[in-house]
């Protein structure tokens, strides 16, 4: 009997260890520079497409994307009142994954430009004379990671 178990276990061990092996890894879907790209470009379409897949990541789990951010960095995230908050997000997002991709150099200035736009389009639902000031803000933010970003 203990014989009868031994063999038992032993093979029980085998087939399991043969099924690890076996299973298949789980890929990184192909399209994935396509998605990191339609999300980062600077359009309010693209923000939209990457704000809503922001609010349910799990659909997007095996793109293994880079979801972390510090928003604003040293900068406020919410200057003079003004929320930029998940348009630093973006760009976070979009300076991790590319990165991550070995394809930052190429896209530095579209995802600076993608700020940029996603800070006016912030500032576009105020009047005139806050806008323009918060327009200003949006300026010196998109400098600010033009040069040391």
């Amino acid at each position: 009997m203990r014989r009868l178990t031994t063999t038992l276990a032993a093979t029980a061990m085998t087939v399991v260890a043969g099924v690890g092996v076996a299973s298949p890894v789980h890929a990184v879907p192909a399209d994935k520079p396509q998605v990191l790209s339609r999300w980062t470009q600077t359009s309010a379409d693209s923000y939209n497409a990457w704000y809503s897949a922001r609010q349910n990541q799990d659909p997007w789990a095996a793109y293994g994307f880079d979801w972390s951010t510090d928003y604003c960095s040293g900068s406020p995230d919410n200057p003079f009142g003004f929320p930029f908050r998940n348009s630093c997000a973006r760009h976070d997002f979009g300076y991790r994954n590319y990165k991550a991709a070995g394809a930052f150099p190429a896209n530095k200035a579209r995802l600076d430009s993608a700020l940029y736009e996603d800070l006016k389009r912030v500032c576009s639902g105020y009047g005139t004379v806050t806008r323009a000031t918060c327009n200003g803000t949006a300026w010196t933010y998109y400098e600010a990671v033009k040069v040391l970003g």
